[in-house]
């Protein structure tokens, strides 16, 4: 399984973007698709994740009413839609799958990194004030 994230680039505070997270190769139907990010200096953190089962949405409390994830089944495909962006949503957002099928409830479950068995190589987003 490949990931490609795209969509990162320089936006002013307040502005909006929209990252991709492309996936190829054996990924079948039934993965989750979630988005960390890691800042200069932090560690990588929780974003977003959509499952694969119902497409349940889960974000973090930083981004919520902020941001939205959704998936394009069709295209393979899971975006981030980013609004109302400030200056610390500033990171390398990276996009990661979980391939093992499981359909937890609990949200705890998909905020760790190492639930993830494959990740995009990164996209950078900076957001000026």
């Amino acid at each position: 399984v490949q990931l490609q994230a795209s969509g990162g680039g320089l936006v002013q505070a307040g502005g909006s973007l929209r990252l991709s997270c492309a996936a190829s190769g054996r990924t079948g139907s039934r993965y989750s698709v979630g988005w960390f990010r890691q800042a200069p200096g932090k560690e990588r953190e929780f974003v977003a994740v959509i499952t694969w089962n119902r497409g349940t949405t889960y974000l973090a409390d930083s981004v919520k009413g902020r941001f939205t994830i959704s998936r394009d089944n069709a295209k393979n495909t899971v975006y981030l839609q980013m609004n109302s962006l400030n200056p610390e949503d500033t990171a390398v957002y990276y996009c990661a799958a979980n391939v093992r099928g499981i359909a937890s409830a609990n949200r705890d479950y998909y905020t760790g990194s190492q639930v993830y068995d494959y990740w995009g190589q990164g996209t950078l987003v900076t957001v000026s004030s």
